[in-house]
């Protein structure tokens, strides 16, 4: 099967005709739809698919139980997302497979085509959900506990899509990645020929900021009389901005939560969540503490409060060196570069995996958007450079 014809089938499913954009969270209808797409595929290829408790899977090529060569990504995303971040790994690892078996390539070591829960962390908040569940980063009654906006917990949502809470925890699956190497498009503007190489990921963190305030009427407190927590997150956003430009770093606040969130009422309280991202640790510490001393300082001339809580913290990741100019090699030279997006592949690398990434580049620079794009001739040339590595990692 073509990679324009696993495309288009996989693309079809939870696309919203008005915008374009997919909301695909881990263990809602349309990510299951995915899924299901993923383990149809896997059948037809007469892959040997396994899962773990939380529901990570690998479909092998390969009748050993010896560790081999896994590939692939995660098929949920981000709310109202692109079409190409995860999926693309997905749809490139299986038409890399179909490309290998076509040219009548018998691999030495078996290889795995992966399909990963929760990358995003879209529903629970938590990014690399399956993978650090997998690599025991995440302890099990920790994930079983988080819940999403509604307040549905992660237990309840297996529950309902039929997974057996009790089984979550480390993935025996682990011990059979011998190598991982993850396809993904680039989400920026650093990529400029058709396929790179990933040489680091920048250490990002999820920080929870809680104003807490006064709520009061909007018609009859006076300016002065306030305690407003929506004054004290506004100018902690604008810190924010200038922190990370005076840093070389990015700081964003995506998520806000207000209470009573009420047109005519002055907030008791805004919950905002900031991502944070630096190219090294000791500059992601020092700008969240000098975002953090900020919007204390603004709390105490406010009348105001703020908790800063941190969900979740994902150090440098350095790819092996080794492995990765192996794939440069094996690339004809491709270019080498860092990003600033957290992928499994970092989790798995830091639980002492022999991991690298490709890129396909992404011309627009957009991601987490519905003008998220690759052009096609640029995934085919990922395809055949994903299948050239597999052949020289597998032979």
């Amino acid at each position: 099967m073509s990679f324009e014809s696993l495309w288009a089938d996989q693309s079809a499913i939870g696309r919203n005709p008005e915008t374009g954009g997919y909301t695909r969270g881990g263990w809602t209808p349309t990510e299951r739809e995915a899924t299901h797409w993923f383990q149809d595929q896997c059948a037809a290829r007469n892959l040997t698919l396994q899962s773990d408790g939380i529901g990570n899977l690998i479909a092998w090529w390969g009748s050993s139980d010896a560790p081999g060569v896994v590939t692939g990504s995660h098929l949920d995303s981000v709310i109202d997302g692109g079409a190409f971040d995860g999926p693309l790994g997905v749809v490139s690892a299986l038409a890399a497979v179909d490309q290998l078996r076509a040219e009548g390539f018998e691999p030495g070591v078996p290889i795995g085509v992966g399909a990963f829960v929760e990358e995003e962390g879209s529903r629970f908040g938590m990014p690399c959900l399956g993978s650090r569940v997998a690599a025991g980063v995440l302890p099990a009654e920790k994930a079983l506990q988080l819940t999403d906006r509604a307040g549905v917990s992660l237990q309840q949502a297996l529950e309902g899509a039929g997974v057996d809470p009790g089984r979550v925890g480390p993935s025996p699956l682990l011990a059979r990645i011998g190598t991982f190497v993850e396809l993904h498009v680039e989400q920026g503007r650093g990529l400029t020929a058709p396929v790179g190489v990933a040489s680091s990921i920048w250490p990002h963190g999820r920080y929870r900021f809680t104003f807490g305030g006064e709520a009061n009427h909007a018609g009859t407190t006076l300016m002065e009389d306030r305690h407003d927590p929506m004054l004290t997150y506004a100018m902690t956003a604008l810190a924010a901005n200038k922190q990370a430009r005076l840093a070389g770093a990015r700081a964003t606040f995506g998520r806000v939560a207000v209470e009573p969130n009420g047109t005519n009422a002055v907030p008791s309280q805004v919950t905002a969540w900031l991502d944070a991202r630096a190219a090294d640790t000791e500059t992601l510490e020092l700008l969240l503490q000098a975002i953090t001393k900020q919007a204390t300082e603004r709390a105490e001339r406010d009348g105001t409060t703020l908790t800063v809580t941190a969900e979740s913290v994902s150090p440098v990741v350095d790819f092996p060196a080794g492995l990765r100019d192996r794939l440069v090699d094996v690339l004809d030279g491709a270019p080498v570069l860092p990003t600033g997006a957290g992928h499994d592949a970092g989790v798995f690398s830091a639980a002492g995996i022999p991991t690298a990434m490709l890129f396909v580049r992404n011309p627009t620079g957009i991601s987490h958007s519905p003008a998220e794009y690759a052009e096609l001739d640029d995934c085919l040339q990922g395809v055949d450079a994903l299948a050239a590595v597999l052949k020289d990692l597998a032979k």
